[in-house]
């Protein structure tokens, strides 16, 4: 009886670790696969390009400042000087815009370029013609959704993509109810920690603009084939690579040639 009595207790006792073995696994890995930023030293900085209407700053500077918390990570929001309603982005550095893309069914939208697994331009676009609607209009709505859509661009993924479970309290998880309780309208410290993880190791070589060069041009892509992307249109966002928990279609990849691909990560609306 006794060694039955302690081979059932270390039976729950294997299965209790391999469970919380397994959440903190599935907590800690939300990465979007191995692509980064390069750079020689850590903490770095990332510039967000401001390129929102008045009734996003505050929001931006909030997630700017949230994102900061991170040890590996800094950001600090810039002059954008791009066209929001193109928003194809800045070479080295993010560009975070908001327009009336149209009632075509998404939020937020992150878009990345790289080269092999290093991102070299991100974007991050909310879109107006649903947040100047009463269903979205609401700051824990506008905090959500810019906090996601940015830290796309850092490489993370979302830590959970059905808007019905409950709250995780991360701006990373998809929710019908973004101030809960809890709050799903900052980074938690999942997040901070998968940060850490992608950005562990450095490298030879940066693909983060220093600083603001003279008369600075603006980014239209890492090759020729940018220049004729009109990536409003999904139908140029290439191929598509998963879909969320109501079946649309979340992630997509369009291959430039060179090893040079631009990623798509979409937030659609409830």
């Amino acid at each position: 009886m006794k060694k039955i009595s302690k081979n059932i207790i270390l039976f729950f006792a294997v299965a209790f670790f391999s469970i919380g073995l397994f959440a903190l696994v599935a907590n800690a890995t939300h990465s979007w696969g191995s692509y980064h930023w390069a750079r020689t030293s850590n903490p770095f900085t990332l510039k967000l390009g401001d390129n929102v209407s008045t009734d996003w700053d505050a929001y931006l500077a909030q997630a700017s400042s949230d994102w900061s918390l991170s040890s590996v990570l800094d950001t600090k929001v810039v002059a954008g000087g791009i066209d929001p309603r193109r928003c194809k982005g800045t070479n080295g550095r993010v560009d975070v815009c908001s327009s009336k893309y149209g009632f075509n069914g998404w939020l937020g939208l992150a878009q990345i370029w790289v080269s092999g697994s290093h991102i070299t331009k991100g974007v991050a676009k909310m879109n107006d013609s649903y947040f100047n609607t009463s269903t979205y209009n609401t700051p824990a709505w506008r905090r959500l959704v810019m906090c996601q859509e940015i830290a796309h661009t850092f490489g993370l993924d979302h830590q959970d993509e059905n808007f019905y479970n409950l709250n995780l309290g991360s701006c990373m998880d998809y929710t019908n109810d973004p101030d809960g309780p809890p709050s799903n309208e900052h980074p938690n410290n999942h997040d901070y920690e998968q940060l850490e993880l992608i950005y562990a190791h450095l490298d030879s070589t940066t693909t983060i603009l220093a600083q603001e060069p003279s008369g600075a041009r603006k980014g239209n892509g890492n090759n020729g084939n940018n220049a004729e992307m009109n990536l409003e249109d999904p139908s140029e966002w290439g191929k598509s690579l998963r879909k969320d928990s109501q079946g649309k279609d979340s992630l997509f990849e369009r291959d430039l040639g060179r090893g040079e691909k631009v990623f798509t990560f979409v937030i659609w609306k409830d």
